[in-house]
């Protein structure tokens, strides 16, 4: 049975609000134990650089574990979230960096302004029927040839989450998906997928990481 999404930002949004502070202790350290995640981060951080550097987007940056990581690897990162609580909890852990308000669905950037774009696990919770419009966003504001790096949970079905974090009530669609599928709407939106994979780790028991890139070749479209 497909869920009714309808309410599904505001449901995102206070969710997370009320997770925020036990999400950020929960997940502070896993990417100390994901490595194969570690060098998908350090891969997409040179691809920047090749780029010749410019500002990256965080987009669903939750409390900033991966801004933060980006930052380290000497990447000009920001982070983008929905969530008030996730953003407080982001600057007070990472007072340096800049974290701002925003959704994936109506980004407040300016056309090609950004090098790079990550989205670490941020469209777990976005329907099927959102996605075409998110995958616009971004590659309105991504530069030509500019490398976009999703990670997601792999599975082919959708799940409400009530819990989580703490043991703190949620109320979220979980939205696993097979990399097919999401090749697919990356082809449709602009991009060339230069690389994908599936694989078990601390961040997924099953998960999928996609680099593409914002086609040239479509920079007026």
């Amino acid at each position: 049975m497909k869920p009714n999404t309808d309410d599904w930002l505001e449901d995102t949004r206070t969710s997370y609000d009320t997770v925020a502070a036990s999400y950020a202790d929960l997940t502070r350290h896993i990417l100390d134990e994901s490595p194969e995640e570690r060098a998908a981060l350090a891969l997409f951080a040179d691809l920047v650089r090749a780029q010749g550097g410019g500002q990256v987007a965080d987009v669903g940056c939750g409390t900033g574990r991966v801004t933060a990581h980006l930052r380290r690897l000497g990447v000009d990162a920001f982070g983008i979230d929905l969530s008030p609580g996730m953003i407080e909890v982001a600057r007070r852990d990472n007072p340096d960096l800049r974290f701002v308000l925003g959704s994936m669905t109506d980004l407040a950037l300016a056309d090609a302004s950004i090098t790079g774009l990550v989205a670490w696990y941020s469209l777990i919770h976005v329907p099927d029927d959102e996605i075409e419009s998110v995958f616009a966003h971004f590659k309105r504001v991504l530069r030509a040839d500019g490398p976009l790096l999703l990670s997601f949970h792999v599975g082919d079905e959708a799940h409400l989450k009530t819990e989580g974090y703490g043991g703190h009530p949620m109320k979220v669609h979980v939205h696993r998906r097979q990399n097919a599928q999401l090749i697919t709407w990356l082809n449709d939106a602009g991009f060339t997928v230069e690389s994908h994979r599936t694989l078990t780790s601390a961040e997924s028991k099953l998960g999928g990481m996609i680099l593409a890139r914002r086609r040239a070749t479509d920079v007026q479209g």
